[in-house]
């Protein structure tokens, strides 16, 4: 039990300390800029090998079809979005 409550303590506090560092920092342009830009590409790049891949896959399917295209570049959309949702979730 009073290990626990020692345990809470100390996540309380670093919880505190982390605040109060955000609270003092002040974003310039360029690091909102390179944040941004990072979102951009942990989403785009999911998407494009997903279309790579499908694309490759209808290829070496007889006839012509674009459904791993198509199910590919949606399956890319939902990793990058994740992607973007683990990312943004880790920094704050």
């Amino acid at each position: 039990m009073e290990k626990d409550k020692k345990k809470l303590v100390e996540k309380i506090q670093q919880d505190v300390e982390k605040k109060e560092k955000a609270q003092k920092f002040k974003p310039t342009l360029l690091s909102q800029t390179a944040f941004l830009g990072t979102l951009g590409v942990l989403f785009i790049i999911p998407v494009i090998i997903g279309a790579y891949l499908g694309r490759w896959l209808d290829e070496k399917l007889p006839g012509y079809a674009i459904h791993w295209t198509i199910s590919f570049i949606i399956l890319g959309v939902i990793l990058g979005a994740l992607n973007v949702y683990v990312f943004i979730r880790n920094k704050i």
